[in-house]
C-alpha cells in the first residue's frame, strides 16, 4: 500500500502542489505544505480502505493542511472589505488583467476549496461532498453562490479591459 501511495503522489505532485499554492500564493510554504501532507499520508496510510479513493483521500489531507497552516498563520482574508483595505490605492495598467486566482480570494474558504476541487482538478461534486464533509446539495449550493460571486468580478475584469484598449 505504501508504494502505491508514494507511486501516486509522485505522479500527481504538481496538481497537489497548485492546490497548496492557490491557498497561501508562496512557493516555499506551499512546498512545505505538500510535504507535510505526505508525512500525514504515510503515517495514516491504514485509515484508507480503498485504493480507489486515493485521489479524494489525499485531497482532504491536503486541503485540511492548507486550512491547519492558514489558521496558525492567520493570514488567510476571508471578507471583501479586509482584502479591499489591504491593496492600497489602485494603480491603473493597461496590461495587468483581474486575475482569476485574486477573484477566487474573494471567496470564502469553503466556496474556494469547492471551486478548486471542481475546476482546478475535475472532482465530480460526489467526491468534493466527501472530501469536505458535506451534503452533496450543500456542496452545489455552495458552488453555485460561488460561480455568482465570481461572475461579476470577472466580467467587469473583462469589461474595464476592453474598454480601455479602446
Amino acid at each position: 500500500m505504501e508504494n502505491k501511495i508514494i507511486n501516486y503522489i509522485i505522479e500527481n505532485k504538481e496538481k497537489y502542489y497548485r492546490i497548496a499554492y492557490s491557498y497561501v500564493k508562496n512557493k516555499e510554504d506551499a512546498l512545505d505544505i505538500v510535504q507535510d501532507a505526505i508525512v500525514k499520508a504515510l503515517r495514516y496510510q491504514h485509515t484508507l480502505k480503498d485504493v480507489n479513493y486515493l485521489n479524494t483521500w489525499f485531497c482532504k489531507i491536503i486541503i485540511n493542511t492548507c486550512k491547519t497552516y492558514l489558521q496558525k498563520k492567520n493570514r488567510y482574508i476571508d471578507t471583501w472589505d479586509e482584502a479591499l483595505e489591504s491593496y492600497g490605492e489602485p494603480t491603473y495598467d493597461h496590461y495587468k488583467p483581474f486575475e482569476l486566482e485574486e477573484a477566487l480570494d474573494h471567496l470564502s474558504y469553503n466556496e474556494k476549496t469547492i471551486v478548486l476541487l471542481r475546476y482546478y482538478n475535475s472532482l465530480e461534486l460526489k467526491e468534493i461532498a466527501h472530501i469536505m464533509d458535506q451534503n452533496l446539495s450543500t456542496v452545489k449550493s455552495t458552488l453555485y453562490r460561488a460561480l455568482k460571486k465570481l461572475k461579476p468580478l470577472l466580467e467587469n475584469d473583462y469589461r474595464g479591459e476592453a474598454h480601455e484598449q479602446v
